[in-house]
C-alpha cells in the first residue's frame, strides 16, 4: 500500500470527472425521496472568483453533501447575475459587447467554481441576461401588471450625470454616484413602481414565523419596512406670513406627547410649500437646489451637516394658538417620508437639537426620565425616550403613553378648516420599489406606449422583447433610446405606430425569483409549473452576505406573494432557513512609497512583537497594515486559483471551514493554510495506516475494552458531526474531527508493536476510518473519495448513506473525573457515573497522590462538581 504523499494535483480533477461521468450531482423532479434546497446566493460575473465565494459555497456544499447521504433528494444549483451596469461601463471602456463581456466572465468563473469540487447540478444553470431567463421575467412583469402591482409615475430620483442612470438611495455614497462618483442630481422623472407597499404588514408580521433567520436580519428588514403608529396634524398658518395664501401645513408625529416642545417646523425643499416660498424668493429656491444635490438614503441624511432656511411663514400651535412656530426649509426632510414636514422638538431629537443649537431656537425639555426630577434638563444630548411629562402644563406629571393618548383626544375633537386638528394613523418607512433604469443591459421593461392607447403591456405571444444586439457604447446613456430601429413598433391594440419603453428593470429583479426557475429552468412555455414549484420552495437553506439582509430579501419576499397572486406558485415567504456568513479578510501592505501591495509580493518573518515584512526578493521594508475585508483597492486579495494550484481545493475548503465561527470574519493567513494542508497530509497517512494494518472485510462480533475505545470515539464524533452541521457550525465540525483522528493515531500507536492488531481492534480500526472519511466527505469531498478508495470500501462515497449512530456504545458506566488538591490537579479517579457524593469523596481520599499532595494537612473540605470535577481543601 502507497503512503506517499496525497497529492490534490492528480486526484482533484480525477474525482470531478467521476462525478461528472457518473451525473451524480444532477437532481430530477420526480425523485421520490423527501427534498431538501440548499442555495448560496448566485454570484454576478465579475471576471474571477475570490474567498469570499469559496467560504460562501463551501459552506452550502457541506449542508448539500450531508443532506444527500442523509437520504435527502437535494437540490444544489447554481446561475448567474448577469445583468448590470459594469459589463456596460465595461462595453464603453473595451469595445466588447456586454453580452460577451458577461459570458467570458462566466466561462471564466464556472471552471474556477468547478475546480472547487462543488456538488452543484449544472444542468439547471441559469443566466439572468438569456432571453430564455428574461422573457419570463417579462411575463411575470405583465401579469403583475395586470392584478395591479405595477405602476408609473412621476418621482424624485438620484440621477447620475455620469452613468446618466437612476441610483437607488443606497448607490448614493456622500451624494456620489456609487461607481461614476460624480455629484447626484434630483430629477423628476416618469418612473415605473412594483407596488411593494401593498404588502407592508404581510411582510412585516410574517418575519415573526421566521424562526431560522438570525434575529439582526429579521430586525433589519423590521426597521426598513419602518411601521409606526403616530398623529396626522393639522398646523394653521398665520396669515399674511405665507407665499399664496396657504392655509395649514399637515404633519406626521409619532410623538406628539412632546408638542410642547416644538420650536420649529421643517419641510423638504420639495414640498409645495418651499416651492411656492421659493418662486419669490431667490436665496431659497438656491438653497433648494444645493439641498438636492445631496443623497437621499438615510445614512447620508443623518450624517450630513443639518442645514435649514427660515422661509418667515410661521405656524401656529395646535394647542395653543398664541404660539408661533418658524417654517424652516431643511436639508433633512424628505417629500418620501411622512407628509414631507415634521414639527422640531430639540430635547426629544437629537437632529432637531442640533439644527436649534445651530439656528439658535429654544430647547425645552418636555420628557423627563422617570427616575429624574422635574428640573431635568437637556444639554447636548437629546432625550428621545419616554418618560414623565414636565414643562408641558395640562400634560405635567403624565407618563409619555398617557400624554400621547390626551393630544390625541383633544386634536380629534378640535377643528381646523371644519375638519378635526388630527387623526390616528398607521405609517410605513417602506417605500414602493422603483425598477426603471436608464441603460441598456438589463431586462426590457415590456410596455409599448402608444398615443391613443397609453401604456399598452406586450402581450405574451410577443415575449421576450430582445435586447438590439447592435446597440451603440460610444457615449454615455440609454443606447435603447438612441437606438434608430428598436423602439419603433406598432401598438399592439390599435397597430399604430408607438415606442417601446427604453428603460430597462433594476438587477434586483433579477435576483428576487431566480431560485424558483432553478425548479425547472427547461420549462419554455411558462415562468414556472406550479406543482414543481410548490414541491420544492421554499428554501430549506439560504446562505450569503449580511450586506444582502434587506433589500434582496425584501424584494424576494414581496415576489414570492406577487407570484402567489398571479398563480405562478402557492407559497408566500422563498427562504425557510437563512444564515447570513462572515467576510474574508487579511492584513494590508503598503510599500515606502505609500502604495499597496498584495500578499503574494510580500515575505514576512518574525512573530509578535519582532515581525516584519519586506518586498519578496528585497529588502525593501513593507509596512503590515490593519486586517481587512479583502478587496482590490487594498490589493489584500488571494487568488483562490492561486491556493488550489499550490495546495488543493479540499485544503482551501478546509481551512474556510475550521478557522472561525462561519457567522464571524475569517482571517486568511498563510500559517492556517499550511495548517490545513497539514491536516490533509495527516488524513491520509492515518487511512492508508489503517488500511496496511486491516483487512477490508475485518468483522467482530463482540469488542474488548480498547476496540469498544476505538468505536465510542468514531461514534462520538459522528453524534457531535451530525448534531453542529444541523446547527451550521462547521469550525465545531472540524474540531471533533480532529478529536477522532488523534484518538485513531493513539489506538494505533498503542498497537505498533503487533504485526496485526487482534480482529476486534481491527474491526474497530476499519469502522472508525470509514466513519473519518465520511465525517470528511462534505468538507473534502476529493480527499475523501481517495480515502474511501484506499480503504477498498467499494463505489464513491459521495453516494453512501451517512453512517449510522451506535447510540449504545456512547453510554459509559463509569466516568473519568480530575480531582485537585487545593486547586491544582493531582490525580484521576474513574469511578461508576451513578456514583454517590459521600462514595466519590471517600474514593478520592483514598488516592495515594491525593494523600501525598496533602502532606499531612487535614481535609477541611471536598467539593464535587457532578461528573466533571473534584477539589480537596485542606
Amino acid at each position: 500500500m502507497s503512503t506517499e504523499r496525497y497529492n490534490a494535483r492528480t486526484a482533484e480533477p480525477k474525482w470531478r470527472a467521476t462525478w461528472d461521468q457518473n451525473k451524480i450531482f444532477e437532481t430530477k423532479n420526480t425523485d421520490p425521496r423527501p427534498k431538501y434546497y440548499v442555495l448560496e446566493m448566485f454570484p454576478y460575473p465579475s471576471g474571477r472568483i475570490h474567498m469570499g465565494h469559496v467560504r460562501n459555497y463551501t459552506m452550502g456544499d457541506v449542508v448539500a453533501r450531508y443532506k444527500r447521504a442523509k437520504g435527502f433528494n437535494v437540490l444544489h444549483p447554481m446561475g448567474w447575475d448577469a445583468f448590470g451596469l459594469p459589463a456596460e461601463n465595461a462595453a464603453m471602456a473595451s469595445k466588447v459587447h456586454p453580452k460577451e463581456w458577461t459570458y467570458k466572465n462566466i466561462e471564466t468563473m464556472k471552471a474556477q467554481l468547478k475546480n472547487m469540487g462543488l456538488s452543484l447540478d449544472w444542468s439547471r444553470e441559469l443566466a439572468t441576461c438569456d432571453p430564455l431567463y428574461y422573457g419570463h421575467q417579462q411575463k411575470l412583469f405583465t401579469d403583475f401588471m395586470k392584478a395591479g402591482l405595477v405602476e408609473r409615475r412621476s418621482a424624485r430620483v438620484n440621477w447620475d450625470p455620469v452613468d446618466q442612470t437612476v441610483l437607488a438611495n443606497e448607490q448614493v455614497i456622500d451624494g456620489r454616484g456609487w461607481r461614476s462618483g460624480a455629484p447626484v442630481e434630483q430629477r423628476d422623472l416618469t418612473q415605473w413602481f412594483f407596488k411593494i407597499t401593498a404588502y407592508n404588514q404581510e411582510l412585516l408580521d410574517a418575519l415573526d414565523t421566521l424562526d431560522r433567520w438570525p434575529d439582526k436580519v429579521r430586525l433589519m428588514q423590521k426597521n426598513w419596512i419602518g411601521r409606526s403608529e403616530g398623529l396626522l396634524v393639522r398646523w394653521a398658518l398665520k396669515a399674511g406670513t405665507t407665499p399664496a395664501g396657504e392655509t395649514e401645513l399637515e404633519i406626521y408625529t409619532t410623538r406628539p406627547d412632546t408638542l410642547f416642545g416644538a420650536s420649529f417646523m421643517a419641510i423638504a425643499p420639495d414640498h409645495p410649500l418651499a416651492k411656492s416660498a421659493a418662486a419669490a424668493d431667490p436665496k431659497l429656491a438656491a438653497f433648494a437646489e444645493e439641498c438636492r444635490r445631496m443623497g437621499t438614503s438615510v445614512a447620508t441624511l443623518e450624517t450630513a451637516e443639518k442645514l435649514g432656511y427660515d422661509t418667515g411663514i410661521k405656524a401656529l400651535h395646535p394647542l395653543d394658538p398664541s404660539i408661533e412656530i418658524p417654517v424652516y426649509v431643511a436639508n433633512f426632510i424628505l417629500m418620501d417620508y411622512g407628509t414631507g414636514a415634521i414639527f422640531g422638538c430639540p430635547s426629544g431629537d437629537q437632529r432637531d437639537l442640533d439644527f436649534a443649537r445651530k439656528y439658535g431656537l429654544p430647547v425645552v425639555t418636555v420628557v423627563r426620565p422617570a427616575d429624574a426630577g422635574d428640573d431635568f434638563e437637556v444639554d447636548d444630548t437629546s432625550f428621545d425616550g419616554e418618560g414623565v411629562m414636565i414643562n408641558s402644563r395640562f400634560l405635567n406629571g403624565m407618563t409619555s403613553t398617557a400624554a400621547f393618548q390626551e393630544v390625541a383626544s383633544r386634536l380629534e375633537n378640535a377643528t381646523l378648516g371644519n375638519r378635526p386638528v388630527a387623526a390616528r394613523k398607521v405609517n410605513f418607512r417602506l417605500r414602493d420599489w422603483l425598477i426603471s433604469r436608464q441603460r441598456y443591459w438589463g431586462c426590457p421593461i415590456p410596455v409599448i406606449h402608444c398615443d391613443d392607447c397609453g401604456a399598452v403591456p406586450v402581450p405574451h405571444a410577443d415575449l421576450p422583447v430582445r435586447l438590439p444586439e447592435d446597440a451603440d457604447f460610444s457615449k454615455p446613456g440609454n443606447p435603447l433610446d438612441r437606438h434608430p430601429t428598436w423602439k419603433h413598433v406598432a401598438c399592439p391594440q390599435c397597430a399604430k405606430p408607438a415606442r417601446r419603453e427604453t428603460d430597462t428593470m433594476d438587477t434586483f429583479v433579477d435576483s428576487s425569483w431566480y431560485f424558483i426557475r432553478f425548479s425547472d429552468p427547461w420549462r419554455t412555455d411558462t415562468p414556472t409549473d406550479p406543482d414543481i414549484v410548490n414541491a420544492w420552495l421554499p428554501v430549506d437553506q439560504y446562505i450569503g452576505g449580511i450586506e444582502h439582509a434587506i433589500l434582496h430579501l425584501l424584494y424576494s419576499r414581496f415576489f414570492t406573494r406577487a407570484m402567489k397572486l398571479t398563480g405562478h406558485s402557492g407559497f408566500e415567504e422563498p427562504f425557510r432557513g437563512l444564515f447570513t456568513q462572515g467576510m474574508v479578510v487579511h492584513e494590508t501592505y503598503r510599500g515606502a512609497d505609500g502604495a499597496y501591495v498584495t500578499p503574494a509580493e510580500v515575505t514576512i518573518s518574525g512573530e509578535g512583537s519582532a515581525r516584519r515584512a519586506v518586498l519578496t526578493g528585497t529588502s525593501q521594508p513593507v509596512e503590515i497594515g490593519p486586517i481587512e475585508k479583502m478587496s482590490k483597492s487594498k490589493k489584500n486579495v488571494v487568488d483562490p486559483d492561486d491556493i488550489i494550484d499550490t495546495y488543493g481545493a479540499d485544503t482551501a475548503r478546509w481551512f474556510m471551514l475550521s478557522d472561525s465561527p462561519p457567522e464571524r470574519d475569517v482571517i486568511w493567513t498563510e500559517a492556517g493554510v499550511e495548517g490545513a494542508s497539514r491536516f490533509v497530509q495527516r488524513v491520509w497517512r492515518l487511512v492508508n495506516d489503517i488500511a496496511a494494518r486491516t483487512a477490508a472485510d475485518a468483522k467482530a462480533a463482540t469488542f474488548g475494552e480498547v476496540a469498544a475505545g476505538i468505536r465510542r470515539a468514531a461514534h462520538t464524533a459522528l453524534a457531535a458531526v451530525e448534531t453542529d452541521i444541523e446547527r451550521l457550525a462547521f469550525n465545531r465540525c472540524v474540531a471533533h474531527i480532529y478529536t477522532l483522528a488523534n484518538a485513531l493515531t493513539r489506538a494505533l500507536e498503542a498497537v505498533k508493536g503487533d504485526e496485526q492488531p487482534t480482529a476486534e481492534v481491527a474491526a474497530a480500526l476499519r469502522e472508525a476510518a470509514q466513519i473519518l472519511v465520511q465525517l470528511v466527505a462534505p468538507m473534502m469531498p476529493h480527499l475523501a473519495e481517495e480515502c474511501w478508495a484506499v480503504l477498498g470500501s467499494g463505489g464513491l462515497v459521495a453516494e453512501k448513506a451517512w453512517p449510522v449512530v451506535d447510540r449504545a456504545i456512547l453510554v459509559q458506566d463509569t466516568v473519568t473525573l480530575p480531582v485537585q488538591v487545593n486547586g491544582k490537579k493531582r490525580a484521576d479517579l474513574t469511578i461508576a457515573r451513578d456514583a454517590s457524593q459521600k462514595d466519590i469523596e471517600a474514593a478520592v481520599l483514598g488516592l495515594d497522590q491525593v494523600t501525598k499532595a496533602l502532606e499531612g494537612r487535614p481535609v477541611k473540605k471536598v467539593i464535587v462538581v457532578p461528573q466533571r470535577i473534584v477539589n480537596v481543601v485542606g
